[in-house]
């Protein structure tokens, strides 16, 4: 059965309670850091050495795609009403938001040490504590918009300059690859300062604390942001009917790092070129 990913703002007090219900269910039985886990596994930068797959590579769309899914059938598992929504950052961009609300993902960290105070997330309520990647504590940490170094989330023109390349993706398929709508959408650019981040990787930053870096999954936004990174592939290729919807299609010379669209794509082996269309598994109201 097709069910549907809603954007957040659309849900009702109802539909929140049952989504950070199953989340804190998940954390409990200790599968929620499991996710975590994979997500820094899996990684790899440019300079590693390594073979990356999760980010800054050409599988950084199918890969979150199925890590979602995975997410998402475990949350069914406890709920079968439940799907993950999507944030679009573009539209629903003040720390005031609904999204940060006592009663959904709570808010900002407080200023001293970024620790979350609000929202069934927070460490002194006793349901969310750190145990993967711990760099600061065991709490959940957030500083919007980093006032040391000020940032704002990406805006509607800087989403459509993404959305306008009709490339998927080009060589070296990496995170300095200058064409190519993933790579664009992930953020990665040649600019200095915050100016080097733009679309999905400014999201990580404006939100700070433990959406930085590998170990994000402990921030459960994680989900919402990557949840509408997902919907903005769909509407790519809707945009773009006569590209390639993942490239590269094929192994060839200068892709030994990458997988390509018809070779296993760890951990799960499954082929990116099998992950392009969602339709039969779910939609997006």
């Amino acid at each position: 059965m097709v069910y549907t990913r809603q954007n957040q703002s659309a849900l009702t007090a109802a539909q929140k309670r049952r989504f950070v219900s199953a989340v804190l269910a998940l954390k409990r039985k200790g599968q929620y850091d499991d996710f975590v886990r994979m997500h820094v596994e899996f990684y790899v930068g440019d300079g590693s050495g390594g073979h990356p797959v999760a980010h800054m590579a050409p599988t950084f769309m199918p890969w979150h795609r199925r890590f979602l899914l995975e997410f998402e059938r475990a949350l069914q598992r406890i709920d079968p009403g439940v799907s993950v929504p999507y944030w679009d950052w573009t539209v629903d961009r003040s720390p005031h938001s609904s999204l940060w609300g006592e009663g959904f993902l709570g808010g900002n960290g407080r200023r001293s040490d970024r620790r979350v105070m609000t929202g069934p997330f927070a460490y002194g309520g006793g349901h969310w504590t750190i145990k993967v990647g711990v760099t600061e504590g065991e709490f959940l940490t957030r500083e919007f918009g980093r006032p040391r170094d000020p940032i704002e989330l990406p805006t509607k023109d800087e989403l459509a300059w993404a959305m306008r390349d009709s490339l998927y993706d080009s060589t070296p398929w990496n995170s300095t690859s200058s064409r190519g709508f993933r790579n664009k959408v992930e953020g990665w650019t040649s600019g200095v300062g915050n100016g080097r981040f733009r679309n999905h990787n400014r999201v990580h930053r404006w939100i700070g604390g433990h959406m930085l870096g590998a170990a994000s999954v402990n921030d459960p936004v994680f989900w919402l942001h990557h949840s509408f990174i997902d919907l903005l592939w769909s509407r790519w290729q809707r945009q773009h009917p006569q590209s390639a919807a993942f490239l590269p299609a094929t192994k060839a010379a200068g892709t030994e790092r990458v997988v390509a669209g018809d070779e296993p794509m760890p951990p799960w082996d499954v082929k990116p070129s099998s992950l392009i269309k969602h339709g039969n598994l779910y939609r997006y109201a």
